[in-house]
């Protein structure tokens, strides 16, 4: 078998294409031979198939296109369900993507090593098997997520082809390509950087300086910044007639001096790992993945950060650090790391985050500079060429983040975010949902002892169901029993059960559930507020719009306060209904702390507390 995916979506048996009509099967086939063998879980499928709104028949719909990819494939591809999703055995199939990386890599080690004739063979051939914009026959949401690093890639091959050709004195032959890629990507600094060294060669310096000229007012005018250190050093050389003006390495190999600032040693500002870190496995695995694959194959150009959501307290913290730390040997030049909420849901300012950051990574308080921009450009800077991996915590919206996500080929961001709609550009977006029954009693094992859990566990059923599995409700009580050997689970289950107490016992040190929702409910406007407190006297956890309708709101002003709580991760969205409005789930500690905001009187116990108590501890 042959699979050809760097173009339009192709499979052949004997050189006979295969007849896979239509974009989602095309789709199902891609996400699964890009996988390389690993588990493809449904969620991932669907977000490929239908993006944010995935029908209700999600699951039949993506075994039917498994079938028909079976039925075409027969016995010599194995596609095997593999829970939460399906994994493909391609065997000893020819697949052009794997092909591409196989050259690529092989054209990059010759390259590093100066077998210059060799690095362009290999190269020019790993280019070949591009037959236009990868994944063409595709949906548009696979398009989106997956196509730009791939073309990012094409670009980087491309750049190192034209480095070894120059290197090879082909210096004529490239000018005229090189003229039409910068007039095609006039923001890339390394084809420009190219062009100039071609045009100096071929006894052009004045060409040169204008294509730099031209360069620096394209980037002032589109980006609001200066040409980067690489391409500035080739314009001095120029300038200079140096005579060692070559081959030029892009990245460099090694960071070195940006505007009189020498990189220091590795950065680490993570947080210490959480201990005894449970559930999640499969969120936390996707994670890894998706850092870990783009720090081997080091594409070029900025990558998209993955964006972690969920409810207050789902884990989001942590499993952010947990990633970061099995990341570390991948990142080896630092970690960076950046709380960027407040209880009260106020956003901290990227101006202060920036001179931490700077400060850590080796520039003297001297030369940090005043203005955000000016930041900005020093911060990227120092992060062209390093492998750092940046954690953004708790994320408020763009504005905040958007200074602080690195632009170099080889760092990556990990971003939390209760509201990852407000977030710009694209992203990886993994959300995390309650856990399940066995991760839940799993938690509390791991915390409070295996012998302690296994004895009561219809408590410990309970005990997890009233915290709505939620980590750090568990984490909190299992917490209290680690550091009560005397206290039995049936015992903490009796303190949770009556509802005007559980927020209250669901404290610990400095783990609080009531304030990650006070954060999250600061931030509603009124009328989600009213719709919220209108939720609790429901009959039924699960709802739609028309059952919650304010006076003089009408259906479509549900709706909207609606959304608004389910982009603050207050509510659940778990499906669409037979009326196809969408069914929200309201869970119990939400319903508990909305009960108290209305009613008034847990709101001077909890500003009392927070008083007392900072914020929470971000340890779940």
């Amino acid at each position: 078998m042959e699979f050809r995916i760097l173009g339009p979506v192709e499979a052949r048996h004997d050189g006979t294409v295969l007849p896979l009509a239509g974009a989602k099967i095309h789709t199902v086939l891609t996400a699964l031979l890009l996988a390389r063998g690993r588990v493809v879980s449904d969620s991932r499928l669907s977000e490929f198939l239908w993006g944010w709104s995935p029908p209700t028949t999600m699951n039949a719909q993506i075994y039917t296109y498994i079938s028909r990819l079976r039925k075409q494939f027969g016995d010599g591809i194995d596609i095997a369900r593999c829970q939460p999703g399906y994994a493909l055995d391609a065997g000893a199939s020819w697949i052009d993507s794997v092909e591409y990386d196989r050259l690529d890599r092989l054209g990059r080690e010759a390259l590093e090593a100066r077998h210059f004739e060799k690095a362009s063979t290999l190269l020019a051939a790993a280019l070949e098997l591009w037959r236009g914009t990868p994944f063409a026959s595709t949906t548009e949401f696979l398009c989106e997520t997956v196509v730009p690093q791939w073309e990012e890639a094409w670009s980087t091959t491309l750049g190192c082809r034209i480095e070894a050709d120059l290197a090879l004195g082909r210096h004529h032959e490239l000018i005229a390509e090189l003229t039409r890629l910068v007039a095609e990507h006039p923001l890339n600094e390394r084809l420009r950087a190219q062009l100039m060294t071609a045009l100096y060669r071929a006894s052009r310096q004045g060409d040169a300086l204008s294509v730099y000229r031209q360069g620096r007012s394209v980037l002032r005018e589109e980006l609001g910044i200066d040409p980067g250190p690489a391409l500035r050093e080739v314009h001095r050389q120029v300038l200079d007639g140096s005579s060692e003006l070559g081959l030029q390495r892009w990245p460099r190999t090694q960071p070195g001096p940006v505007s009189g600032v020498t990189v220091g040693a590795a950065a680490t500002m993570l947080p210490p790992d959480v201990s005894h870190f449970t559930g999640h496995a499969l969120p936390l695995s996707e994670v890894v993945y998706e850092l870990r694959g783009a720090a081997h194959l080091r594409h070029s150009g900025q990558q998209h950060p993955v964006v972690i959501t969920g409810m207050p307290g789902s884990g989001k913290s942590a499993l952010a650090v947990r990633a970061a730390h099995l990341l570390r040997g991948q990142f080896a030049d630092g970690q960076l790391y950046a709380d960027l909420g407040r209880a009260d849901g106020s956003r901290r300012d990227p101006h202060a985050v920036l001179q931490d950051f700077l400060h850590v990574l080796g520039v003297p308080a001297h030369a940090v500079p005043g203005s955000v921009a000016e930041r900005v450009q020093l911060y990227r800077g120092l992060l062209t060429d390093r492998r750092v991996l940046v954690v953004l915590d708790d994320v408020v919206d763009a504005a905040q983040v958007a200074p602080l996500l690195p632009t170099g080929a080889r760092s990556r961001a990990i971003l939390t975010s209760r509201t990852p709609t407000v977030l710009d550009g694209a992203f990886r977006l993994i959300r995390l949902h309650p856990l399940s029954t066995g991760e839940a009693l799993a938690l509390l094992s791991a915390v409070a002892g295996p012998e302690r859990v296994a004895s009561e566990p219809a408590a410990a059923d309970s005990l997890a169901e009233l915290c709505d599995r939620s980590p750090l409700a568990l984490r909190i009580c299992a917490s209290r029993l680690a550091e009560e050997p005397g206290m039995r689970v049936a015992e903490l289950l009796s303190r949770l059960l009556p509802a005007e107490r559980r927020l209250d016992e669901l404290r610990h040190g400095g783990l609080d559930v009531r304030a990650g929702l006070r954060s999250s409910y600061a931030t509603l406007p009124t009328a989600s507020r009213q719709t919220l407190h209108r939720l609790t006297v429901l009959p039924r956890s699960d709802f739609s719009a028309a059952d919650t309708e304010l006076p003089g709101a009408g259906e479509w002003g549900a709706e909207e306060a609606l959304e608004v709580l389910a982009d603050a991760r207050l509510i659940d969205v778990t499906g669409v209904g037979v009326d196809h409005r969408l069914v929200y789930r309201l869970p119990s500690l939400v319903r508990l702390f909305a009960q108290e905001q209305e009613q008034g009187w847990g709101q001077a116990q909890a500003q009392d507390r927070g008083a007392r108590v900072q914020e929470p501890t971000r340890g779940v």
